[in-house]
């Protein structure tokens, strides 16, 4: 694939998929907390720990997997939210689909919903959001 051929976006993508993993270990233990520990009802608990997920993505990402040299800050914050939204969307309908139709439990519903988007959010971040290089 040519858009993954030189090294700085092999070590990007890297980076980005150890954010991933860190993220995703977040949502599962928010996930398991907010619906086994405290009992909210199951969107709303998938959505709180889509959130808390999202916001370590978020600084993971920023300042340390896919540094960036823009400087305008809030429009990048902006546009991170939009591609969080989006991923929100695709993580919400895989997992109701997983959860409705397959007959998954709520953990493994939560699983198997990161991985779809992954690819979306990462063409996304590195080439618009956090890109590396300036646009001429």
């Amino acid at each position: 694939m040519k858009l993954l051929s030189d090294r700085e976006t092999q070590l990007r993508a890297a980076r980005f998929l150890l954010v991933g993993g860190t993220s995703f270990i977040v949502q599962v233990a928010v996930m398991k907390v907010a619906s086994d520990v405290i009992g909210l009802v199951t969107n709303v608990a998938f959505s709180l720990s889509f959130g808390c997920s999202t916001l370590t993505h978020y600084v993971l990402n920023r300042f340390w997997a896919l540094p960036s040299a823009r400087v305008d800050t809030w429009r990048q914050a902006k546009e991170y939210l939009g591609t969080a939204a989006i991923s929100w969307v695709i993580n919400l309908a895989v997992f109701r689909l997983c959860l409705d139709l397959m007959g998954l439990q709520k953990m493994w519903a939560t699983a198997v919903a990161v991985p779809p988007s992954t690819i979306v959010v990462f063409l996304i971040l590195n080439y618009r959001v956090f890109r590396a290089k300036p646009v001429p």
